[in-house]
């Protein structure tokens, strides 16, 4: 079945992630997975007692990410969310990466501490992932919570052309949220009639189920001008596309996407091309 992967380090970014995501998973009908990965030093200190009984360390570690998991698959609200956990050792990225390309995963689900600062193993990773994994990734800040009706906001240039995943993961998530309108800003520096109303178009296809409202962004930088847009519009999911052509992908270097992270406390959804 198909699923949502959670990262966790056990933190409490990881787990406010963690109730979004099964929350998710209650509208959208899938699985999650909570995965853990261990550092390849990690229990080690050199010593030949810790080399003997490493493997107690690791098995203490898969106990100890079931027991995280258990404190929300006791609860009613999720009971009926099938819930796995894996516990790997090896680098997150490569951790995830292996997972993702044995197992049908509809979306990443990662935390963040928000807007007071990136911090934990999870949250330091997380622009890394975005620019590695081609899965839908949610970056979920420790302030945002699950919105029962949430505002959504695709930024976007009208030169993206999203991946046919890509474009299902989010209208299926338009579709469990119930979500009648979304938002739509427009991000580029050309006013093109042509290119504008061709794109307008586009998106009208890609997302049917939804009434569109398109904005335009003027007199600003992309960055600030997308703060401020979220900020105006109370947008509780904001939509970025990455990929290496224009001016959305330049968002999502290694600096910039921290910055976008620290000035917003809602959750981000990247896609991708």
């Amino acid at each position: 079945m198909k699923q949502i992967l959670v990262a966790t380090d056990f933190s409490p970014s990881a787990a406010n992630a963690m109730e979004y995501a099964m929350k998710l998973a209650v509208l959208l009908q899938l699985e999650v997975c909570a995965i853990h990965a261990i550092h390849p030093t990690e229990g080690i200190n050199n010593s030949t007692y810790n080399a003997i009984f490493i493997e107690d360390y690791y098995r203490n570690k898969r106990e100890a990410l079931k027991g995280w998991v258990a404190v929300y698959k006791d609860t009613d609200e999720f009971k009926k969310v099938k819930v796995t956990t894996l516990c790997d050792v090896g680098f997150l990225k490569t951790v995830i990466t292996k997972h993702i390309s044995n197992h049908t995963t509809e979306l990443l689900v990662m935390g963040i501490t928000g807007s007071t600062g990136i911090s934990g193993i999870v949250g330091s990773n997380a622009s890394m992932m975005v620019t590695k994994v081609k899965t839908p990734t949610l970056i979920i800040p420790l302030e945002s919570k699950f919105p029962e009706k949430p505002t959504i906001t695709l930024a976007t240039n009208y030169g993206t052309k999203l991946s046919s995943k890509d474009v299902t993961a989010l209208n299926e998530m338009i579709k469990a949220f119930n979500s009648e309108r979304m938002q739509v800003l427009y991000v580029e520096e050309t006013s093109d009639a042509i290119h504008i109303q061709t794109g307008e178009d586009r998106i009208k296809e890609l997302i049917p189920n939804a009434t569109l409202n398109f904005n335009y962004l003027k007199d600003s930088s992309p960055l600030s001008g997308i703060i401020d847009f979220v900020d105006k519009t109370e947008t509780d999911i904001l939509c970025l596309v990455k990929h290496h052509h224009n001016i959305i992908y330049r968002l999502f270097n290694r600096s910039t996407i921290n910055q976008i992270m620290n000035l917003t406390v809602k959750a981000i959804l990247v896609l991708h091309e």
